[in-house]
């Protein structure tokens, strides 16, 4: 009972979550800061017509990973698999400036993918590790805080680097802060008991390693609202210039203010009302925020629809990840975060692919895909609906 009461009252923010939310600012900053730009630079190298796989080989190779990094996680450790991830990053951004044909840039974002396909994962394993379970969507709201202010800076500094000097500016700064992010987890204390030494059998992955089951109900919620994701990063951009907003980075920079904005204010809400109502809720949300995309043609609405899905992703991130916790073994908890993501990147890749063949570089098919994207999302709702509607039938029998 003690050992329950002082995990409860334990401080979050320790020195040793610090670190780990420091090193997530800087790896997220890291790959984010190219966004905006790459669908310009793949255009300067020939190939605008394939926009669609900047995003879509990245996710294809992080969802490919999940399998790889979630059994590393719960063998090996924590921080070996984030380090690993962090690692990609500065070694994938040093080569951009190297690789500079179409075929060589699309292989490279393929190979990128790899690091968000290791590090989230044993990040948000990490962070669940370290808190106790009534607090572990508000543990997850604040570490997700240092991620998100990368993804809001990141993007600005990466348009800004680019306008003032150059692309390769841009690449040499990312890997700069992926090696920071680096460097900060050679200071961070692994949490999992009694890690095992790397063996080629961690990475043979058998029919049962690659997606937990207890994961099914939080990964198809996830590929239905990450469509909208992978479609948003894809096609802002283009959606930016259009309105006339040159920094392309202003649109990531307002989504991801509000969704840092409402973590902060929010971070505690799924653990006092619960999983599936806030879910609910922010998916609404996402709704309203793509139909406001679809139908933006002005800078003011474009900025509000980028301030409402930020809004929504605020809560939706860190509530799906805690939910999925909460559905698991403790042993399979690297596992089953995997699976969730693995959803996640097949979500963004499919939206990024898909969006681009619907908008075609074509204005007026800006709306179908935000629309399409609003659909998928609407689905998801009602699977929340039922799901939620089902619980309270249970707890009245």
């Amino acid at each position: 009972m003690n050992k329950v009461s002082h995990a409860i009252d334990a401080p979050l923010f320790t020195f040793q979550f610090a670190l780990l939310c420091l090193s997530n600012f800087l790896f997220s900053a890291s790959f984010s800061m190219m966004i905006p730009e790459l669908p310009a630079y793949l255009t300067s190298l020939g190939g605008a017509q394939y926009k669609g796989l900047i995003i879509a080989l990245f996710t294809l190779m992080a969802g490919i990973s999940r399998p790889f990094s979630g059994k590393l996680t719960d063998k090996v450790g924590r921080v070996p698999v984030m380090i690993v991830g962090s690692l990609v990053c500065v070694i994938c951004s040093l080569l951009y400036p190297i690789l500079t044909t179409v075929s060589g840039f699309l292989i490279l974002r393929f190979f990128h993918g790899f690091s968000t396909g290791f590090k989230p994962t044993a990040t948000s394993a990490y962070a669940a590790d370290v808190v106790h379970e009534s607090r572990r969507g508000e543990a997850l709201g604040a570490l997700s805080i240092g991620y998100t202010l990368g993804m809001s800076v990141g993007p600005i500094l990466g348009s800004w680097l680019v306008n003032a000097f150059s692309f390769n500016s841009m690449f040499y700064v990312s890997s700069a802060l992926a090696l920071g992010s680096v460097i900060i987890l050679y200071n961070v204390k692994e949490t999992l008991p009694n890690p095992e030494k790397f063996r080629l059998d961690h990475i043979k992955i058998g029919r049962n390693e690659i997606f937990e089951k207890t994961a099914v109900k939080p990964a198809l919620i996830m590929l239905l609202l990450c469509f909208s994701y992978g479609c948003t990063i894809t096609i802002a951009p283009d959606l930016s210039d259009l309105v006339g907003i040159h920094n392309k980075g202003l649109f990531f920079a307002m989504f991801t203010l509000t969704s840092l904005l409402v973590r902060l204010v929010a971070n505690k809400s799924s653990d006092k009302h619960g999983r599936i109502i806030v879910l609910i809720y922010s998916v609404l949300i996402l709704v309203i925020s793509l139909i406001v995309l679809a139908f933006a043609n002005s800078v003011f609405l474009v900025m509000l629809g980028a301030a409402i899905f930020g809004l929504s992703w605020g809560t939706v991130g860190p509530t799906i990840t805690a939910w999925t916790v909460d559905l698991c073994a403790y042993e399979n908890r690297g596992r089953a975060i995997g699976s969730m993501y693995i959803a996640l990147e097949a979500g963004i890749g499919t939206g990024a692919f898909f969006s681009a063949i619907i908008y075609q570089n074509k204005s007026e098919y800006f709306k179908w895909a935000f629309l399409l994207s609003a659909l998928l999302a609407f689905t998801g709702l009602l699977f929340l609906f039922l799901w939620r509607k089902g619980e309270a039938q249970m707890r009245r029998v």
